[in-house]
């Protein structure tokens, strides 16, 4: 048997039940792997919620682990039982033992530990994706970072910085500004009210070939005018809600721009992708050019405290579940 945190139906985190599961038998082309460690994101609370739809009950939550390999399935190739692996993706983190598509797991490699493997797939691939293909980053490259002190900023901020870009980093506290600099932003501007201005001024009139906007709504318009002509604007999140309708005739007439709303399932669809995507971050952070910060772990039997904490905002940095 195994141990899991199942929900049987949406509400606040009390609905979060420890629970004994069969083990599962992996199929063909799964692998059965044992969680060392968990990671937790905001997403796993929409689905807790009920904001994002569940596709049955009951449910396990959770879409990034790190653990080791048990068993593998009929056409497997790609990892082997004894591998050490990470993953970010399918649905069924919070538990002890999980089977999932082989090709959605990478070996995790020996300078890694399994905490920070479960900690960074999610948030770092996505900086990967965003700083390297989204938009090249070169070095010399002024760009514009919103949510610079989130767990996708902070990773942003170091590796711009490590690319030789000029990171400018958009804050909503001096708190979070000091956060940003001490992980590589040269400027911070906190708030939306001056940015197109203080852009300007840092680029000498020039603007930037690219805009990182995970805010959505309220900064979408800032975001445009912070371009240079010919600049793009990657749209990959909607924390202050999402995008209304906009007229295509702004991205001519604010200088014949580009808009891209991307998403990282896109970015790692083939195995040969999510390969390449994952050797990238765990070579930045086995380097020490990126570092991600494990700040908190809770045991995944009290992963209803760790939600708690999360939607308290108290917690920095990575939360961890250890099974």
């Amino acid at each position: 048997m195994s141990k899991a945190i199942r929900i049987h139906t949406n509400g606040g985190p009390e609905v979060m039940k420890w629970e004994d599961i069969p083990t599962p038998d992996p199929g063909p082309g799964e692998a059965l792997i044992k969680h060392e460690a968990v990671g937790l994101n905001y997403i796993d609370v929409y689905f807790r919620t009920g904001l994002y739809k569940a596709p049955n009950m009951p449910l396990i939550i959770g879409q990034e682990g790190a653990g080791t390999v048990l068993a593998v399935g009929a056409g497997v190739t790609n990892v082997a039982a004894g591998d050490r692996v990470a993953y970010a993706g399918p649905l069924g983190g919070y538990s002890t033992e999980r089977t999932l598509p082989a090709d959605r797991l990478v070996k995790l490699p020996d300078a890694i530990d399994f905490q920070t493997g479960a900690a960074m797939m999610l948030q770092g691939m996505t900086a990967q994706y965003l700083l390297r293909r989204t938009y090249n980053v070169k070095a010399g490259d002024p760009i514009v970072v919103h949510a610079a002190a989130g767990g996708v900023g902070l990773i942003m901020c170091q590796w711009a910085k490590h690319l030789g870009a000029t990171v400018i980093g958009v804050v909503s506290s001096e708190e979070k500004a000091e956060l940003a600099r001490a992980h590589g932003a040269h400027h911070t501007v906190v708030g939306y009210d001056t940015l197109v201005a203080d852009v300007k001024r840092i680029t000498g009139g020039a603007m930037v070939p690219v805009v990182y906007d995970s805010i959505g709504k309220d900064t979408f318009i800032t975001s445009l005018d912070c371009l240079a002509p010919l600049g793009l604007m990657a749209s990959y999140g909607s924390a202050s809600g999402p995008v209304p309708p906009v007229d295509l005739g702004l991205l001519a007439a604010k200088g014949s721009l580009f808009l891209t709303r991307p998403s990282l399932n896109t970015y790692v669809a083939k195995l040969s992708d999510l390969q390449k995507t994952a050797a990238d971050l765990f070579e930045v952070v086995a380097s020490g050019a990126v570092k991600i910060k494990v700040n908190q772990t809770f045991a995944l039997k009290d992963a209803a405290q760790a939600h708690i904490a999360l939607e308290s905002r108290k917690t920095t940095g990575s939360t961890v579940l250890i099974p």
